[in-house]
């Protein structure tokens, strides 16, 4: 299925249009250089084998929101796949700073970083034959979710692609082997959802294809164990949250019965923030749009970050 530029698909990760997004400069192995010339080798990792790790942060006011909880996770998952990273956490905030600085950019901006194993010598599956070192990239872009979306709601569809297993691939590696999340996004698009809401090997309700996943039901808040999804930092911040205010908050099953009984639904990302659900299944959620929880851990999030990035 294609989409005109005027009706494209809608995604948690819809923004407002910038038209300073067209000459974006990108950071790419030390070198900084506008978008069009933004080139890797057919022969890296990344291209050919989806072998490789990245992390999505937000830049407000100068910093980096929860910078050292995306390192954790990015170091962690390099270091589990043995992928030697070559530069420090200094060393990357650097570089992060440097692509701002050189796109005049200072909030409202998305990042993509992205490390992959880098080039090869021959265009085959094992590790070794990436002899020249990591290929790491920056990708920045000036970027506001959309108000449309907060307004309208996502609408899920339940697909038959789960998260699998940890000694298959590990949910909690945010790699560039995506071809899980784009089957399960595929497969609600054709049923006419915007995102697939995916289960876990037993059933239970698990996440979607890009986002972590909570429903509130009579005051509570709930979402997956965390056994077979993202470990996204927002979710992480969202349940901080919740425990610090007396909200109350459960990582737990719960199946689809309680899903469409949910009160709310909303997504989480280091994009979209909370992204309220109004459809699941076709079945309405709530009121189809966002509920009085959504609104407060909303606004308990934003007050979060705005602490977090102090200017």
């Amino acid at each position: 299925m294609t989409y005109s530029d005027d009706q494209h698909a809608i995604t948690a990760h819809d923004s407002e249009e910038d038209i300073r997004n067209r000459d974006i400069k990108i950071f790419i192995n030390g070198e900084i250089v506008h978008r069009d010339q933004a080139k890797v080798s057919v022969y890296d990792s990344g291209f050919l084998l989806g072998d490789g790790m990245w992390e999505g942060m937000r830049l407000y006011n100068g910093k980096w929101a929860f910078f050292e909880e995306h390192m954790d996770r990015l170091f962690d998952s390099c270091k589990a796949v043995s992928l030697d990273i070559g530069m420090s956490r200094e060393e990357i905030l650097e570089a992060l700073t440097k692509t701002a600085e050189a796109n005049q950019m200072n909030t409202d901006v998305h990042c993509r970083l992205m490390i992959t194993r880098g080039t090869k010598v021959k265009p085959f599956q094992h590790p070794g034959l990436s002899r020249s070192g990591p290929t790491i990239v920056i990708i920045l872009e000036h970027s506001k979710p959309s108000t449309k979306l907060l307004d309208r709601g996502i609408k899920l569809a339940t697909v038959p692609q789960v998260r699998g297993l940890p000694m298959s691939q590990d949910a909690k590696y945010n790699s560039h082997s995506k071809l899980n999340c784009v089957l399960a996004c595929l497969q609600a698009e054709q049923a006419g959802a915007d995102e697939g809401l995916m289960l876990d090997p037993h059933g239970f309700v698990n996440t979607t294809n890009s986002c972590n996943f909570f429903i509130v039901r009579k005051g509570e808040l709930w979402t997956s164990t965390g056994d077979y999804c993202m470990n996204g930092v927002t979710r992480a911040k969202v349940i901080e949250l919740c425990q610090h205010h007396g909200i109350p908050v459960y990582q737990k099953n719960f199946s689809l019965f309680e899903t469409y009984g949910a009160d709310e639904a909303f997504l989480t990302g280091t994009f979209g923030a909370q992204t309220p659900v109004s459809f699941i299944d076709g079945k309405q959620i709530g009121n189809g749009q966002a509920g009085p929880m959504t609104r407060k851990i909303r606004e308990l999030y934003q007050t979060l970050i705005e602490q977090e990035c102090q200017s």
